[in-house]
């Protein structure tokens, strides 16, 4: 495990694409070993929030800071050493490389010792041989979070990891990532847009919209109350 204490948190984050502000006023913390959801609209900044958090976008003002480490002005890849795991939503697997070099380039060199993410997603060692392209839309993206996994993370980001799967598949990945937040000792940010796969998975709940967080708090309280959920990532009314 990284050294950092595996809190991460965001100070008066201002942050978009070039001169183009997308995130507005983000404040917000991640305690070590806490898991939380994000859940919103399309195009209300959640990806953006983790691509900021990443180093991807612009930032205008604010900072970050993982563990007692400054992170604001890391480039990304120096934000994965300090402690940061990254599940694209694009997944971003090498289709020309088989499961077990996919892992390896993770690692940053050949190792044919991949047991622990393994245990976690016993279809990926059944198929390790395969190439990345031959592998169903739900191995692609378990192994998306095995090799975010390699680089021993105290905190991992997740941008909707559900996103176009068979409901049968993201049961499955449900358990796969209930089982990661139980026996890892790291902090967890998922970015969902099905809202109960968000619910179910952290006991705390981010709604955003517009570019802002409106609603920070336990996720027992949406899933008890449908209304209140609808109201906060239904249609805006002006």
């Amino acid at each position: 495990m990284n050294e950092t204490n595996g809190q991460l948190r965001l100070e008066g984050v201002w942050a978009g694409y070039g001169k183009t502000i997308v995130l507005e006023s983000i404040d917000f913390n991640v305690a070590h070993g806490e898991s939380i959801s994000i859940i919103g609209r399309n195009g209300v900044g959640k990806s953006s929030l983790l691509d900021t958090i990443m180093g991807h976008t612009t930032l205008h003002r604010g900072r970050i800071t993982l563990g007692e480490r400054d992170i604001t002005r890391l480039r990304p890849f120096r934000r994965v050493w300090a402690g940061l795991g990254y599940v694209p939503q694009e997944r971003e697997i090498f289709p020309s490389l088989t499961v077990t070099e996919n892992l390896a380039v993770a690692q940053g060199h050949a190792r044919d010792d991949f047991e622990r993410v393994f245990e976690l997603f016993p279809q990926l060692k059944e198929r390790r041989g395969h190439r990345g392209s031959q592998l169903s839309g739900g191995e692609q993206q378990m192994l998306a979070i095995a090799r975010a996994l390699l680089v021993e993370p105290s905190v991992l980001l997740m941008d909707e990891p559900s996103e176009g799967l068979a409901p049968m598949i993201v049961e499955e990945l449900q358990l796969a990532m209930g089982r990661l937040r139980r026996e890892r000792s790291l902090s967890i940010i998922l970015v969902e847009q099905n809202s109960r796969v968000a619910l179910d998975f952290a006991e705390r709940c981010i709604v955003m919209n517009r570019g802002r967080i409106v609603r920070d708090g336990p996720s027992e309280e949406l899933k008890a109350d449908r209304q209140l959920l609808d109201r906060l990532i239904g249609v805006d009314v002006a």
